[in-house]
């Protein structure tokens, strides 16, 4: 199967089981994928300068092997066959 970032994939497996989005991070070492509002998790931190702090809700890697690609940007072409 063919991940790249932007495409279209289904969750089959895990908490989010059924849901679509879209691919906005691949780690290709840990062979895992950022899915856009999948695999939400909360993140508590501290204030700084740059942000207020507190509880921030951000997107968790999943692993490629529970996303099925369902884009279907991709044709397929029919090729007439001569007899």
């Amino acid at each position: 199967m063919i991940l790249k970032k932007g495409i279209q994939v289904k969750v089959i497996a895990g908490k989010d089981k059924g849901k679509v989005g879209e691919i906005l991070e691949i780690n290709k070492k840990k062979s895992k994928v950022k899915i856009k509002s999948i695999g939400m998790i909360k993140r508590h931190t501290k204030p700084t300068k740059e942000n207020k702090g507190g509880i921030i809700t951000k997107e968790s890697f999943i692993h490629h092997s529970n996303v099925k690609n369902v884009d279907t940007t991709k044709k397929e072409k029919k090729v007439a066959s001569k007899k």
